[in-house]
């Protein structure tokens, strides 16, 4: 039985900037796109600060700095996403986040009532485990006080989400929002036995 929903941040509950500026600047290069990734993981654990992520992927593109900056500002909250977790999942079920983040932006993101509507918050930098680190998905369970067959997990990058069901957890991966409220509705009407 479900017990908890658990979402990614960046590419699920806002858009993902650097996502966007990667894809453009990167396509069609494999090791720069790979590049970009492993400078961005740096980060997300904390061992390379936000201002040296910009110039080295400043450097990598070829462009300004000012444009890696206005990139990574486009980052909104998902409005839709965000009134069905309030409305129809909250009543009901844990809510956890779960993110490689460099930092705490959360503030920034959000409005606090959104912010509120999570149980518990998992930051990579924070806990020293990236996606797809099987440690990270273990902690946001037990965080929850749920074990990881009674989580669903929500993220828009494959990888991660295979490493999710690794662990025993349920795994959508987020294209958009209407399609994963069909696949979510799904599973959480199954009692989660698909």
């Amino acid at each position: 039985m479900i017990k908890a929903v658990i979402f990614d941040c960046f590419g699920v509950l806002t858009t993902s900037g650097f996502k966007v500026f990667r894809d453009k600047y990167f396509e069609g290069q494999p090791k720069k796109h790979q590049e970009a990734l492993d400078l961005m993981a740096q980060q997300n654990l904390g061992i390379l600060y936000y201002k040296d992520l910009i110039k080295k992927v400043s450097a990598l593109a070829h462009v300004p700095e000012a444009t890696v900056k206005e990139y990574m500002a486009e980052n909104k909250a998902n409005e839709p996403l965000f009134d069905y977790i309030r409305t129809k999942l909250k009543p009901k079920y844990k809510i956890g986040l779960l993110s490689n983040a460099g930092d705490n932006w959360l503030k920034d993101l959000f409005e606090e009532k959104d912010i509120k509507l999570f149980d518990d918050i998992v930051l990579s930098y924070e806990v020293g485990y990236i996606k797809p680190d099987p440690s990270i998905y273990l902690l946001a369970a037990k965080r929850l006080k749920v074990n990881p067959e009674e989580c669903i997990f929500i993220d828009d990058n494959p990888g991660h989400c295979s490493s999710a069901k690794e662990v025993g957890m349920k795994a959508i991966c987020y294209d958009d929002f209407h399609e994963m409220k069909s696949h979510l509705e799904k599973i959480l009407s199954s009692g989660a036995h698909d």
